[in-house]
């Protein structure tokens, strides 16, 4: 859960735009169907930092948006 919670801050959130934002730029590098495929693939975590959801939250037993997490700061 901890690790849930620190991706729905905004550091988190950051890191995952960053990450989709680097899988997209290797994805028109790279060129092709396997670049195509990293550039679809970055939307993710772009989209979900944008959003403030975690994809994997339930699987970690947190809740799917950030709204619902509580920070301790």
């Amino acid at each position: 859960m901890a690790f849930a919670q620190f991706m729905s801050t905004p550091v988190g959130r950051g890191i995952r735009v960053v990450a989709g934002l680097l899988l997209i730029a290797l994805g028109i590098a790279a060129g092709g169907v396997g670049g195509a495929i990293l550039v679809v693939v970055g939307i993710l975590p772009i989209l979900t930092g944008a959003l403030n959801v975690c994809v994997l939250a339930p699987m970690l037993r947190a809740p799917f948006s950030g709204r619902g997490m509580s920070h301790s700061h």
